[in-house]
């Protein structure tokens, strides 16, 4: 163990925090990574010292620290530019199913058994010694997503854990899923309704872009949980979507899961991604995977190339449903396109004797349609001939 430890990136930071906090164990998600092979990003501790002890200690040793959590206990030290949240141990005094209430403590297992999965409550010391107070080790080598204690009393303290549930059986499950884990979810799914919007979003992204996302939203269907958060979800578009092997991204998954053209504003998703759901049903500028190439340069003026290519692998789950030879190229030949730049100003305008003004703005998209029709091609002469001969035929005609 003390060699896998020695593996983490950042390890001469760590070493100098344990040389300042030596009760420090290492927590949670670092530990389970680290027993799983797999890579580790964040670096969590725990340590028995209240927060402003944590901070006086790592003061006099010359680190920075961040109060960024007192209240729950936690502080951040920097060190190389590399965060380190250091977190006193606690147990819950209150819960009401959102937020916990909580008191210091000096109790390891106390501090272990708050948390919501077995394998994410192993601690692991400087020497490399694992303390595993609920089989998560043997849970993490089975497959086995298993709550700490009673699932439901976990899940009413928190209703998120619901959904973390789904998220770590799809990263780390094996076989058929925790039944205790499933029944308490689908006795207490109506109590996500109380959550925050935005906690539930975060939580629902990470697994639209997770793995084993069909088996585990079948698994969310049953359970009755995914319609307590998409009344309206529609899993066969999602299914045609994963058909055609399509990259993970959450908001092109969410669109094939409830085109609602409102669901952006009811998750209070940002301005950008509210304006991308619906860009994504939008029929116009049409796509269509045989597309010539002045229609390929008219689709990158008209549009941002990540909005163009959900949208054309939404095209392709609604149109075949499966991997397409025409649509790979499709993407292919779009990205290759170089990003077309209408040529003229309102200044090239002005030089041709236009007036500033909405007369300006109405010649400059004339002349823009005329640039679109030519497949975006013409450059900045033959645009201001194209407007000086219109200009001169209209004082003709006037």
């Amino acid at each position: 163990m003390q060699k896998k430890i020695r593996m983490l990136a950042g390890y001469a930071g760590l070493e100098c925090l344990w040389e300042v906090l030596p009760e420090a164990r290492l927590v949670g998600g670092c530990v389970r990574d680290l027993l799983a092979g797999r890579e580790v990003h964040d670096m969590d501790l725990a340590v028995p010292c209240v927060p402003e002890e944590t901070m006086r200690l790592l003061g006099e040793a010359g680190i920075r620290t961040i109060p960024t959590g007192l209240d729950h206990g936690t502080v951040t030290a920097v060190m190389d530019h590399r965060p380190y949240e250091i977190t006193t141990l606690r147990r819950d005094v209150e819960t009401d199913g959102r937020h916990a209430v909580v008191a210091w403590t000096d109790d390891w297992q106390e501090d272990a058994e708050r948390r919501d999965f077995t394998i994410n409550a192993l601690s692991l010391d400087r020497n490399g010694q694992l303390y595993d107070y609920f089989g998560g080790q043997q849970d993490l080598k089975d497959g086995r997503v298993r709550f700490v204690g009673q699932a439901r009393k976990r899940i009413e303290e928190d209703a998120l854990r619901a959904l973390r549930f789904f998220r770590f059986q799809a990263r780390y499950g094996k076989g058929a899923p925790d039944s205790e884990a499933c029944m308490a979810v689908r006795e207490c799914r109506a109590l996500v309704r109380f959550l925050s919007i935005e906690r539930v979003v975060s939580e629902l992204f990470k697994i639209l872009e997770g793995p084993q996302l069909w088996d585990i939203m079948v698994l969310m269907e049953e359970t009755g949980l995914l319609e307590e958060i998409l009344p309206h979800a529609s899993l066969s578009s999602l299914r045609r979507l994963l058909d055609c092997q399509d990259p993970p991204h959450a908001l092109s998954r969410l669109f094939a899961l409830d085109s609602d053209p409102d669901l952006g504003t009811y998750f209070r998703l940002s301005r950008l991604q509210c304006h991308v759901l619906k860009a994504y049903g939008q029929k116009e500028p049409a796509l269509v995977a045989e597309a010539m190439d002045d229609e390929l340069r008219r689709l990158r003026f008209r549009q941002d190339l990540p909005v163009l290519m959900a949208r054309s692998w939404l095209r392709q789950a609604e149109e075949v449903g499966q991997p397409s030879p025409s649509w790979s190229r499709f993407r292919e030949r779009l990205a290759a396109q170089d990003q077309p730049v209408f040529p003229l100003t309102g200044r090239d305008g002005l030089a041709c004797g236009l007036v500033a003004g909405p007369e300006l703005g109405r010649w400059l998209k004339e002349v823009q349609a005329w640039w679109l029709e030519q497949g975006c091609r013409p450059e900045k002469e033959a645009c201001l001939d194209w407007l000086r001969a219109r200009i001169a035929l209209r004082s003709q005609n006037s």
